[in-house]
């Protein structure tokens, strides 16, 4: 039979009309499978910690600023902001409805588990430190500032009666969440604990969500953990303790240190000082025991510890107490690392039990 071209040509167009929906189902397939594996890798860069980018996060908080950097696909600044607004409203005495603030007003108030968490920790520094750490300091520390800024430092016998109300033992917190002070005009002040804690609260946060790496940093109190965006140890700066005669600090760093895993505070008191009228110079760290600005030649004492909350009890402890005295203590607190300034007959000289190369 011959073959009959209309024919074949005719059976050829049937053949591709039957076959075109099924290619363009075809073509919808793969689409849809390389729509569903681009979403799949996608959901699991988000959710796998190696592979999500590092992000930064800063704002202003407690009178200075918060910077956090962190390696996750999740956008975490409202999150760190309501962690922050937790310690604000427990812990804050510039916060007039905070727990603390209706506390020193004698309202009857229960606390809250951060207040619990602060208080608790405070209590057994100052235990440890024989009292060099107090969270009831806050009026003879009001009383220097005050004096410093009016030009009339307080008299001895000003300083005597202040003393009765200072005294960490005068304060205890019941088991129903009540705080009992022995007398009604005392004041408790976390400022040399709360920024500590602040830090972290928000290094918990990140850590209950998975983040295994991440810097957070509040006015210069630190914890970091795992490495930072270059794969490498953490590093942070101590800065050097230059002074000027309005109290400040200049930028030049003493040491660069890597961290990891570990919470980092300093306190100075080239930070924070004033010249009398007749040249001498006073600190703003007040010895609770004595009622008045310490004299020793430590200037800068910067600690490393498990939490930034002991990091910046210690740290402040350490500035009332001393060299030799702080000295002292670390031989029985093997978790605590310590890198001190101090002055040695107009030489600066630094101490440390840290393994430093």
């Amino acid at each position: 039979m011959v073959n009959d071209p209309l024919r074949l040509s005719g059976s050829s167009d049937s053949n591709d009309s039957s076959q075109q929906p099924r290619s363009q189902w075809r073509s919808w397939h793969i689409i849809v499978i390389l729509a569903l594996t681009v979403a799949t890798i996608l959901i699991i860069r988000q959710h796998n910690p190696a592979s999500a980018p590092y992000q930064k996060v800063e704002g202003a908080v407690f009178g200075t600023f918060y910077h956090v950097t962190y390696q996750s696909g999740e956008a975490l600044k409202p999150a760190i902001d309501a962690a922050l607004q937790r310690v604000d409203e427990s812990l804050s005495m510039f916060n007039k409805g905070s727990i603390i603030s209706r506390i020193n007003r004698n309202e009857d108030v229960e606390v809250d588990s951060l207040f619990r968490r602060v208080f608790e920790l405070s209590q057994a520094v100052s235990a440890t430190t024989s009292g060099a750490f107090d969270i009831t300091v806050a009026p003879l520390v009001n009383a220097w500032g005050f004096g410093y800024k009016n030009g009339s430092l307080p008299t001895d016998a000003e300083v005597d009666s202040l003393r009765q109300l200072v005294g960490w033992e005068r304060v205890s917190l019941s088991e129903d969440g009540h705080i009992h002070k022995a007398d009604t005009s005392m004041v408790l002040d976390f400022s040399a604990v709360a920024k500590g804690f602040a830090v972290d609260l928000v290094a918990e946060m990140l850590s209950q969500r998975g983040i295994q790496n991440y810097m957070v940093e509040i006015g210069g109190e630190v914890i970091v953990h795992g490495v930072n965006p270059d794969g490498n140890l953490w590093r942070v700066g101590i800065s050097k303790p230059i002074e000027d005669v309005t109290g400040g600090a200049g930028s030049e760093l003493q040491a660069v240190l890597p961290l990891s895993n570990r919470a980092m505070a300093t306190s100075g008191n080239y930070r924070n000082f004033y010249i009398t009228e007749d040249g001498r110079k006073l600190a703003h760290t007040i010895d609770p025991k004595t009622g008045y600005p310490v004299q020793h030649s430590l200037l800068s004492s910067t600690v490393f510890a498990p939490t930034c909350a002991e990091a910046d009890a210690f740290a402040t402890s350490f500035m009332v107490m001393g060299l030799d005295s702080a000295k002292l203590l670390l031989q029985s607190r093997p978790d605590i690392q310590v890198y001190f300034i101090y002055d040695s007959l107009g030489t600066t000289r630094t101490f440390t039990n840290m393994d430093i190369e």
